[in-house]
């Protein structure tokens, strides 16, 4: 990508050029196709490591391995297609949390997102010596600066370390939301109204171990002229999944995308998740059915989220979400960010960071007028 005035920044050691992180989205929305194409601009291209198993012949009889194997095929698939910066997402929910954390490590992939839970146990296989001293950057998803403390304290308690960074989202995101429901619309819970109180946090770490600790944010990001202004709150990055699933390079089938294309303001919906979590997704039959009351009969193979009482849950969230995935929207949904009736085209991932960055320069072009004649 041509040289920019949008700002890179770094997280430890590693330079990113552009400071756009792509959004791990599952299940199999973003997968090689879709994070080589963003890495390849110079931003953070994310895998998302939920279900992709399924792909696996053995996936209802071996499990883990089936996951562990498919993330570790779908790195080097990625790895193929890009020298830039490769990201894998891990729900902490998982049940297989710690054995899909040591493929992606295996794979010595850049940067490791862990939400959906705070990381705060981990398996024998890393050690506190392991942490500290592996290439792959953590990078904690919290949604508040009081989970900073709680993850930051008790690293710096257990290990002696710290994470490399976080991503704090807000609750205009897509898919799971760390937040109570009446929170969502609350002003008080905005993006805005958290990121300096992250930023602010995570400062006296910097100070106490050394090192910088970019706040990546994320949650209701548009435009270029967003990222600007999120930035000035302090922000070093930010973290954008919806806009990616118009792109021809997204993982997801092209009835998906279309979903995205279709969805009006009205169609953007508060679900709650089997997982006992909020989450917002684009209305459609199979949702009515479920908010009607109609369950969805299923048979779990394995109880791949540890929050899940398959007994209880009226569907299985990971079967919808794959059925949707594969096209087959009467059988699941699409979870999206609250700007997805934004969403009017599939563009490349191209010109979707070329844009972005245009529009970033014109929004601190307009400030800087402002700020001229103030």
């Amino acid at each position: 990508m041509s040289k920019s005035t949008i700002p890179p920044f770094k997280i430890g050691s590693i330079t990113v050029p552009i400071p756009i992180v792509q959004g791990g989205m599952g299940v199999g929305i973003s997968e090689s196709g879709l994070s080589s194409a963003v890495a390849n601009e110079g931003g953070i291209g994310v895998i998302s490591s939920v279900g992709l198993g399924f792909s696996e012949p053995d996936f209802k009889t071996h499990f883990k391995d089936a996951n562990k194997r498919a993330l570790k095929k779908e790195i080097r698939k990625a790895r193929e297609k890009t020298d830039g910066l490769i990201g894998v997402n891990i729900m902490v929910a998982l049940s297989d949390y710690d054995n899909l954390m040591e493929g992606a490590v295996e794979e010595n992939v850049d940067f490791l997102f862990l939400g959906a839970g705070l990381p705060l146990k981990f398996s024998e296989a890393f050690p506190p010596e392991r942490l500290k001293s592996m290439s792959t950057k953590i990078i904690p998803i919290v949604s508040s600066a009081k989970a900073v403390k709680v993850i930051f304290n008790f690293w710096q308690k257990r290990f002696n370390h710290i994470p490399d960074g976080v991503v704090v989202e807000g609750p205009m995101a897509g898919g799971h939301l760390g937040f109570k429901r009446e929170q969502i619309e609350d002003p008080a819970y905005a993006l805005e109204k958290i990121v300096p109180d992250v930023v602010s946090t995570v400062q006296s770490y910097e100070q106490d171990f050394g090192k910088q600790l970019p706040v990546i944010a994320g949650g209701g990001i548009y435009t270029g002229k967003d990222i600007f202004n999120i930035m000035q709150l302090g922000a070093q990055g930010v973290q954008m999944g919806t806009r990616f699933v118009g792109t021809h390079e997204c993982d997801a089938n092209i009835k998906f995308k279309e979903a995205y294309i279709n969805a009006g303001i009205e169609d953007v919906m508060l679900i709650q998740s089997p997982v006992g979590l909020p989450g917002r997704a684009i209305r459609n039959s199979f949702l009515e059915d479920v908010t009607a009351g109609i369950k969805k009969p299923f048979q779990c193979p394995w109880k791949c989220l540890r929050t899940c009482d398959f007994n209880e849950a009226p569907y299985c969230i990971a079967a919808a979400l794959l059925q949707a995935n594969q096209g087959r929207l009467q059988n699941g949904f699409a979870f999206a960010g609250s700007n997805v009736w934004r969403v009017n085209e599939i563009v490349s991932v191209k010109t979707l960071m070329h844009s972005l960055v245009e529009e970033y320069e014109k929004a601190v072009l307009e400030h800087n007028n402002v700020e001229a004649n103030v």
